[in-house]
């Protein structure tokens, strides 16, 4: 059983926003680094954004730099991916990860085969 769950996908227009986020189930989340990764049909699994262990480190992908935010909340044991500005190529499926080694401040933007839990993903739809 994975040890982190994602809610809070949906549709919208292009141009809206999106909260995701991944909780914690029985792990505390601050002690890893946090991935959120997309893959939209007959994709790869694109890495979107980390966090590392203590929060000090974010990192993003360049098409989503500057409208993703990746952040925690300690008390609620949950990390969300802030999405604004979204796009018709965001629509896809969202899966948060976690990695048991601080792979976030070892690395500008870890590969989907550095994280070693997944959620079950959520969808977004983006229209035009």
């Amino acid at each position: 059983q994975s040890p982190i769950v994602e809610s809070g996908g949906g549709s919208v227009q292009a141009g809206g926003s999106l909260r995701l986020s991944c909780a914690g189930s029985r792990w505390t989340l601050d002690y890893y680094s946090i991935g959120w990764f997309r893959q939209a049909p007959g994709q790869e699994r694109e890495g979107l954004a980390c966090i590392s262990n203590a929060g000090s480190k974010a990192n993003y992908a360049d098409s989503v730099k500057d409208r993703f935010t990746i952040y925690r909340d300690i008390p609620k044991n949950t990390v969300y991916l802030q999405m604004n500005n979204l796009k018709p190529d965001d629509t896809g499926t969202y899966y948060c990860s976690l990695a048991l080694r601080d792979v976030c401040v070892l690395k500008e933007l870890p590969s989907k085969n550095d994280y070693h839990y997944w959620g079950q993903g959520t969808q977004v739809t983006v229209s035009s």
